[in-house]
């Protein structure tokens, strides 16, 4: 019923062999996805085998070790990325909504997961300027806000590799932010997390980040002041 690790059983004062085991894969699973890099180019192949246009930028942290010990760097693009977006943003105006897939901390969850929430996301959002597909290296969630600044984009939605867990190192986080700009806060953005197979499945995830991009964009917000009411029944 539960991946938790509980009534594991006693083998003496300590726990069964096979539960020590089992821990110590966990344990080098999470620890893999944490160092494992994406491959931004096979993602990108597999995008437009779908028919999909996808952009790459870098954020100011310029390799893994840096990355993860200065989170700071993560939050901003680099000089290239910034000027890139800003050229396609004069080119083609602006759009209501920017997706970025990010690796975060689990380049796996962003592997097995972002692109089929993509495909299952798009089919709700008929009639909204959407910006092509951002693939960002090296990227914390306040990236989304620089990204979506320079697309001049009324929503950036983030699709990022959580932090591994003992029992789901390949979850996949996606925070919705409105009006994004260098600045913003977590209580501006909202969170649909834990998104995987045997978490909320993509399709799931899906519906809820839909109705949550179109209550964004009616009221004109994004964070504490909305919550998710996509399963509240509607009175007539």
């Amino acid at each position: 019923l539960t991946a938790a690790r509980i009534a594991l059983g006693r083998s003496g004062s300590s726990l069964p062999t096979r539960a020590v085991l089992n821990f110590d894969v966990a344990h080098a699973l999470a620890r893999d996805a944490v160092h494992q890099l994406l491959d931004p180019a096979k993602l990108s192949a597999r995008w437009r085998e779908q028919g999909g246009e996808a952009l790459f930028v870098h954020s100011c942290a310029t390799d893994r070790l840096t990355y993860l010990q200065r989170p700071d760097l993560g939050r901003h693009l680099d000089e290239a990325s910034a000027s890139s977006l800003s050229i396609e943003a004069s080119q083609n105006g602006n759009c209501d909504l920017v997706i970025v897939i990010a690796d975060g901390l689990s380049a796996p969850a962003v592997e097995a997961h972002a692109l089929s929430l993509v495909q299952a996301l798009l089919p709700h959002l008929d009639g909204l300027r959407i910006a092509p597909l951002i693939i960002a290296e090296q990227g914390r969630v306040a990236l989304g806000d620089e990204i979506g600044a320079n697309l001049q984009a009324s929503l950036a939605l983030v699709l990022i590799g959580e932090r591994p867990g003992l029992s789901s190192p390949d979850s996949l986080g996606a925070y919705l932010t409105f009006a994004p700009q260098p600045g913003r806060l977590d209580a501006e953005r909202n969170c649909v997390s834990n998104i995987r197979i045997d978490g909320l499945p993509p399709p799931v995830a899906a519906g809820k980040l839909a109705w949550l991009i179109r209550a964004a964009l009616s009221r004109r917000l994004t964070g504490l002041q909305l919550k998710d009411e996509s399963e509240s029944p509607v009175l007539g």
